[in-house]
């Protein structure tokens, strides 16, 4: 397996548990915090993906998903049209509720978007500096390792809260 395909495989998994966190439950379900100032699924779900989108479109010199093929609007949040939830109040955490159907949605577009970026790439451009905000300047390579981390996280975290939920 070369860089790219172990890059493709990690997205998959990431995928995979996004969907056993989400899938089957209704919407009061998604949004349900264990405590008051806890992630729901819907937020950790909706967080990751913005990151995922965000990051690679960054990374690649494109646009996000987000805004250019109206996921924005189908969500119909109260936050800037950019916000990807870091840096979130526990009010505005709450305010993120959405049906299966439109998180997984977005995730799968962003999903298929991120293998046809991943899955074509060289060793050699995973290398290259995509973020020199940084010290050291950040390459491809860390910044795909670090969204796939961030994510597994939040999808790992999405699965807890849902089997907390379902033992209410």
């Amino acid at each position: 397996m070369n860089s790219a395909g172990l890059l493709v495989d990690s997205f998959g998994r990431v995928r995979e548990v996004v969907h056993e966190a989400v899938e089957g439950l209704t919407e009061d379900e998604l949004a349900a915090r264990i405590d008051p100032d806890a992630n729901s699924i819907a937020w950790l779900v909706w967080h990751l993906t913005r990151i995922q989108d965000d990051h690679l479109a960054g990374a690649f010199g494109g646009e996000q998903l987000w805004e250019t093929a109206g996921w924005r609007d189908r969500f119909g949040l109260p936050f800037p049209e950019r916000a990807t939830g870091y840096g979130q109040t526990s009010a505005q955490v709450a305010s993120v509720r959405a049906p299966a159907e439109l998180l997984l949605g977005y995730h799968d577009a962003v999903y298929e978007r991120t293998l046809d970026l991943v899955g074509p790439l060289t060793d050699s451009e995973l290398d290259r500096v995509v973020d020199t905000a940084w010290d050291p300047p950040v390459t491809l390579g860390v910044r795909l390792v670090s969204v796939i981390a961030d994510d597994l996280q939040h999808a790992g975290q999405a699965a807890y809260v849902r089997g907390a939920v379902e033992r209410r």
